[in-house]
């Protein structure tokens, strides 16, 4: 299972790493948005949308989704209108604040989302935004370099949780969403973060470094979010992954949750901070 996992993980790392870097601008937001679309079919059986008719509807009005956000904020255009994908954030970011409050206070916030509609619903502020945001940001200068410190935060903030967590851990940070983390796990993957952006800072010379340390401080808890929300809805659903097509990991969801929340969250406050590489 380790070899099949490591195989796995090598081949998601190198395609992309390819598509980010060598793929134009449009053909990387099509092979995100497979991506995506791929997680709205995982997320229609979080939703409690179990048969494939179901799953296969729930993924074409994502699409639906994903197209009317396209042509809202530029997308369909070639170009990506700066205050119309702000605002798509915005809306995002205040989805997060409230899903963190449903986080925190799960079981007892399972009343206000229980119902299929509203997780369905859940599914699409979830997905759609992480797209755009990394259709955004690939068209900045260095683009490519941003997408790429989002994916490092998340992999640091979660390894530095792991080790921690695994050292020290001795409270509980959620034991009723996930069991395994603890608040130990927590402050450490913040604290690796925090050391990142210092590395980032000394390495670039940044003028904006308190901008750049808020941000990657917002992200790195984004990160945990992402990862808490859907262990909170695959827990309610009773399901230990979100699907199988990834070989020893799960499904496509299991691995880009914490992502979900941190690059809109990160793609924002590179927008109203007006910071970049």
């Amino acid at each position: 299972m380790l070899k099949l996992r490591i195989i796995t993980a090598v081949v998601l790392a190198t395609v992309f790493l390819l598509s980010l870097f060598f793929l134009p601008w449009y053909g990387f937001i099509v092979f995100v948005g497979v991506v995506t679309l791929v997680g709205a079919w995982e997320w229609a059986n979080l939703a409690g949308f179990g048969s494939m008719s179901q799953r296969l509807l729930y993924s074409l009005l994502t699409a639906v989704v994903m197209f009317l956000v396209a042509s809202y904020t530029g997308l369909m255009e070639g170009i990506v209108y700066l205050a119309e994908t702000r605002n798509v954030l915005v809306v995002a970011g205040a989805w997060w604040a409230v899903a963190l409050l449903w986080v925190q206070g799960y079981p007892s916030s399972t009343v206000i989302w229980s119902s299929r509609w509203v997780r369905a619903l859940m599914g699409w502020l979830v997905i759609v935004p992480c797209w755009l945001s990394l259709s955004y940001l690939h068209q900045e200068h260095q683009g490519s370099l941003l997408i790429l410190l989002v994916m490092i935060t998340v992999i640091v903030a979660d390894t530095g949780a792991y080790f921690t967590g695994k050292a020290f851990g001795r409270h509980k940070l959620l034991v009723k969403v996930s069991p395994g983390k603890s608040w130990e796990g927590f402050w450490g993957g913040l604290i690796a973060c925090l050391l990142l952006a210092l590395l980032v800072e000394i390495y670039t010379g940044f003028v904006q470094w308190k901008a750049l340390f808020v941000i990657m401080l917002f992200t790195s808890l984004g990160s945990v979010l992402g990862d808490l929300l859907e262990s909170m809805v695959k827990r309610h659903r009773d399901i230990k992954d979100s699907g199988s097509v990834l070989p020893g990991h799960g499904g496509m969801l299991d691995r880009i949750d914490s992502i979900t929340a941190a690059a809109p969250i990160f793609t924002l406050g590179i927008i109203l901070s007006g910071w970049s590489l």
